[in-house]
C-alpha cells in the first residue's frame, strides 16, 4: 500500500508534537496538510516540516481529495463536530481525548462511527501505549496480583504551566479538571479493572491560585469511584505541582501490586553537590509519554494499512467521558452521582 497521508488540525504543543511524529518518525505516513486558525503556527509547520498544505479552515482540508486520513488535536470542543464531519467525508480519523465535553455529542459521534465502520477511529489514549502501563496490562492479565479491585492514580501538572492553564481554561474549551486531565486515569481505571463505574463523589478547590474557581473548576481535584464488584478507583488530579510533572498509578489486587512512576524521574542520572543527592524530575507530558504519542499514532497509521480497527474504540472514548462528566457534575453540586449507563444518558444525584 502507497504512504497513508494524513492531515492535522490543531498545531499547539501537543498538536506539534503530533504533526512532527507524523512527518518524520512514521514509516509509510506523509503529513501533507495542517490546519489552525493562528497563521504563525501554519507558517512554522510549513518551514520546518516541509507541508504541502495549509489551512485556516478545517472544512477546505476536508475538500482535499490527495489525504486518506484526518489527525484531530484541536482544542477539547471540536472534537464531536470535526470527528463528524471528517468521517462524512470519507477519512479514516485519530481523535485526541476526550471524545467530547458532553454526553449527547459523544453519543452523537458513536453513531456516525459505528455508520462508517469501513474506516479506521481511533481515540487517543496514549497511557495504553505506554511501555510501562502496556507492561503492567499484561502482568494483571497473566495473573501476577490475583484479581485487581483498587486503583489509585494522581496526575499533577508542573506549577510552571499554570499560566498556559489558564489561558487554555478561559477559551471554555478545557471541559475542567475530570475532562482535561483525569480523563486519562479514568480510562486507565477501566482498563486495569477491566469494570465500569457505578458511583462517584468529587471534591475540590483552589488553593494556590484561588482565580481558577472562578471559571468553576478546580485547580486540584479528588474523585472516589465505586466501580462494577465493589472495586474501587481513587484519583487526585492538580496543576501545581512545584517539583514538575508528576504521574503515579497503583494497582492492587487479591495477590499483589504493581505501582507505575512513584518517582517522577527524569533519567537515571543522580546529581550530587552542596544541595545533597537529587534526581531531577519530568517537565511535561510531552517529555514523558514521548514515546507513547509515537506509538499511538503508528498504531493509527499501521490500523489504516492494515485494514482493521484499533483496540481502542469510541465506546471507551463514550464510557471515559461520562464517567469524566460525572465527577464534573459531583464536584460542581457536592453531590453523590449514580452512573447508570451512558446509553440511556442517565444521571441521578444521591442525597
Amino acid at each position: 500500500m502507497k504512504k497513508v497521508k494524513v492531515g492535522i488540525v490543531g498545531l499547539g504543543r501537543l498538536g506539534r508534537q503530533h504533526a512532527e511524529n507524523l512527518a518524520f518518525r512514521i514509516p509509510n505516513c506523509e503529513l501533507l496538510a495542517v490546519c489552525s486558525v493562528i497563521p504563525s503556527e501554519i507558517e512554522n509547520a510549513q518551514k520546518n516540516l516541509g507541508i504541502k498544505y495549509a489551512y485556516t479552515n478545517f472544512d477546505e482540508m476536508l475538500e482535499n481529495k490527495e489525504l486518506d486520513a484526518i489527525f484531530i488535536a484541536s482544542p477539547s470542543g471540536f472534537h464531536c463536530e470535526q470527528i463528524e464531519k471528517a468521517l462524512s467525508a470519507g477519512f479514516h480519523v485519530f481523535s485526541e481525548k476526550p471524545l467530547g465535553l458532553y454526553i449527547e455529542e459523544a453519543l452523537r459521534v458513536r453513531q456516525v462511527v459505528n455508520q462508517h465502520k469501513d474506516q479506521v477511529f481511533m481515540i487517543g489514549f496514549m497511557r495504553r501505549y505506554d511501555r510501562s502501563y502496556a507492561y503492567a496490562k499484561k502482568k494483571i492479565e497473566e495473573g501476577k496480583i490475583g484479581d485487581p479491585y483498587l486503583i489509585r492514580c494522581y496526575g499533577f501538572d508542573p506549577a510552571k504551566a499554570i499560566n498556559g492553564f489558564m489561558e487554555f481554561a478561559k477559551s471554555n474549551y478545557s471541559g475542567g479538571l475530570f475532562l482535561d486531565m483525569a480523563i486519562h486515569d479514568l480510562d486507565l481505571a477501566r482498563w486495569f479493572l477491566n469494570a465500569e463505574a457505578k458511583q462517584v463523589w468529587a471534591i475540590g478547590g483552589a488553593y494556590a491560585h484561588p482565580e481558577i474557581m472562578e471559571l468553576k473548576d478546580a485547580e486540584t481535584g479528588a474523585a472516589l469511584v465505586k466501580f462494577e464488584n465493589n472495586k474501587i478507583g481513587l484519583f487526585v488530579a492538580g496543576r501545581n505541582c512545584v517539583h514538575g510533572y508528576h504521574i503515579e498509578t497503583e494497582i492492587i489486587g487479591t495477590k499483589g501490586t504493581l505501582r507505575i512512576g512513584t518517582v517522577p524521574e527524569k533519567n537515571m542520572v543522580t546529581i550530587f553537590d552542596e544541595a545533597g543527592a537529587i534526581k531531577e524530575c519530568i517537565d511535561g507530558f510531552l517529555e514523558r509519554f514521548e514515546q507513547a504519542y509515537l506509538s499511538e499514532a503508528e498504531e493509527f497509521i499501521n490500523c489504516i494499512r492494515e485494514s482493521r480497527q484499533p483496540v481502542v474504540t469510541v465506546d471507551d472514548g463514550v464510557l471515559s467521558t461520562a464517567l469524566g462528566y460525572a465527577c464534573k457534575e459531583s464536584f460542581e453540586t457536592g453531590e453523590l452521582i449514580t452512573i447508570q449507563s451512558p446509553y440511556n444518558n442517565i444521571f441521578s444525584n444521591q442525597n
